[in-house]
């Protein structure tokens, strides 16, 4: 699934009645409040598994006490989301500037944390001279910047994201002053001087839209398999993981990172947030939640996961806003510095924390996506295309699951005909009716209910799609716009207001 999204850092309470995500772990959570204080910090939590869990930082934010007391205790691990791109520490060929890295790095040190360099040689926020120069120049100049700013950083930084967004999203190369110059032996290059400059440095390649398997991770894994079979020094993969909850979540996620992991190379989260659409509601957040805990559980799940960063931990200093217009609320903690529901989730997924027990039903391991299969919602039919997937570690028995789609009846007949019309698991294991809600609430008075007489959903499998469809006896109109799980999506996405149940209990969705 294309997640849309640019990678370009400028600047870098408790729910409802819902399923916070999949909680693969639930069985090993340690229970009680969701606070920091009594459970421990989430970089704590992670550092007890073999993980780091960091946050980006920039020079304009650190002056904030607040800001700062919080960064400083929370997190174990920071990256400068600025201060050490080439702009700023060679604004001019030659002449080095390293006293904004050295506030960061200074930080950590005082904060006992570790620092990832960001990064040595990207495509963008290039002085306008290392553009201008002849190719014949440009490897002696990158060269020269990679040792002259790895060397400075010896000892104070741990990992550097050497070469950032190397790809386009088809899987070629990105256009750069680099690869022009150099072609793609550049990435090798770069490798080799930074390796050099600092031989204990964990040495990655970063890009975004790798999280999943597609054709820019599969170009990142032929990449790092070239690499390694060449004896060029690479340490790992950062996957970055912006997010947005209406692009859906990479669900092969775990899948992507054990590959890389089985080349020998450790993987890394490196600038995890999730942004929507504003404003922010409580499908919105349920799914934000849902995803910071994914990610979580996929890193948990891979021995060579070795931690996740978020991109700034805090809305006040996010990057998105100004990027996406219309977008945001991308963070674990709002404007005011106070924990959000992602906190509580990815508190959770770390081991901290509740499971959400009486807060809308046990842990369950199922997800459900939707698309409008109509394109009309004042026709005589609802037409709803469903998909469940397990992102749990187990397999889930089918004929324990059922999925309710919530609707309204509007006028005319009582009685209603419900179809499969199509899945690759075959609609005839696929059971469905409509129900009359108990207590009907404005945008549900029904629901189409959805089950089957058997099958297994393997961990990380999906059903496929179910192309389902409903309508009433004497085949009067509806009026889908009010209707609570209706949604005009035309591709899959996460469908917070359709639940699903395991065994009678709630394991996906906020129920109207």
């Amino acid at each position: 699934m294309s997640l849309v999204k640019r990678c370009r850092h400028g600047r870098t309470g408790g729910l409802p009645t819902l399923l916070v995500g999949t909680l693969a772990l639930a069985t090993t959570l340690v229970g009680g409040p969701a606070t920091a204080a009594q459970q421990g910090t989430l970089h704590e939590l992670a550092a007890a598994q073999g993980k780091y869990f960091g946050s980006a930082t920039d020079n304009p934010e650190l002056p904030d006490a607040a800001y700062a007391a919080t960064l400083g205790s929370e997190f174990g691990q920071i990256t400068p989301g600025n201060s050490m791109k080439w702009d700023t520490t060679e604004p001019a060929q030659g002449r080095f500037d390293f006293a904004k890295g050295d506030v960061v790095t200074d930080f950590a040190r005082q904060h006992g944390q570790t620092v990832r360099g960001h990064t040595l040689v990207w495509h963008s926020q290039l002085p306008g001279w290392v553009g201008a120069l002849p190719s014949a120049q440009v490897e002696a100049a990158m060269t020269n910047h990679i040792t002259e700013q790895v060397t400075h950083y010896r000892g104070a930084v741990a990992a550097w994201d050497v070469v950032n967004e190397p790809f386009n999203e088809d899987g070629t190369f990105r256009t750069s002053p680099f690869h022009t110059a150099m072609g793609s032996d550049y990435i090798a290059t770069a490798l080799r001087a930074a390796h050099a400059a600092d031989p204990e440095a964990r040495l990655y390649l970063n890009d975004y839209n790798i999280e999943g398997l597609g054709a820019k991770s599969d170009a990142m894994y032929a990449l790092a398999s070239e690499l390694i079979d060449e004896g060029v020094p690479l340490d790992g993969v950062g996957m970055q993981a912006h997010l947005a909850v209406q692009y859906g979540f990479p669900y092969e996620m775990r899948e992507n990172m054990r590959r890389f992991a089985d080349l020998g190379l450790d993987v890394a989260v490196t600038e995890l947030d999730v942004r929507m659409q504003l404003p922010a509601d409580a499908a919105k957040t349920a799914t934000q939640s849902s995803y910071y805990q994914q990610v979580v559980e996929a890193c948990l799940a891979v021995e060579r996961c070795v931690g996740i960063t978020v991109w700034d931990y805090t809305d006040k200093y996010s990057w998105v806003p100004s990027t996406f217009p219309g977008e945001g609320a991308a963070n674990l903690y709002d404007e005011n510095l106070a924990p959000k529901p992602a906190y509580d989730a990815v508190l959770t997924a770390l081991g901290g924390g509740d499971d959400g027990g009486g807060e809308g039903g046990d842990p369950g391991v199922l997800k459900v996506l939707y698309r409008d299969s109509d394109g009309s919602g004042t026709d005589n039919q609802i037409k709803p295309g469903l998909q469940l997937v397990n992102t749990g570690g187990t397999a889930v028995s089918l004929a324990s699951v059922t999925v309710r789609y919530w609707f309204t009846g509007d006028n005319g007949a009582s009685a209603y005909n419900s179809w499969c019309d199509w899945s690759p698991i075959d609609c005839s294991t696929v059971t469905h009716r409509v129900v009359a809600a108990a207590t009907p609430v404005a945008g549900a008075d029904h629901y189409l209910e959805v089950g089957f007489t058997g099958g297994t959903l393997a961990p990380g499998a999906s059903t496929g799609e179910i192309q389902l469809r409903l309508n009433k006896a004497d085949w009067s109109d509806f009026d889908e716009s009010d209707d609570y799980s209706h949604d005009n999506a035309t591709s899959y996405a996460d469908a917070a207001k359709i639940t699903a149940y395991v065994g009678g209990e709630l394991a996906w969705g906020i129920e109207p």
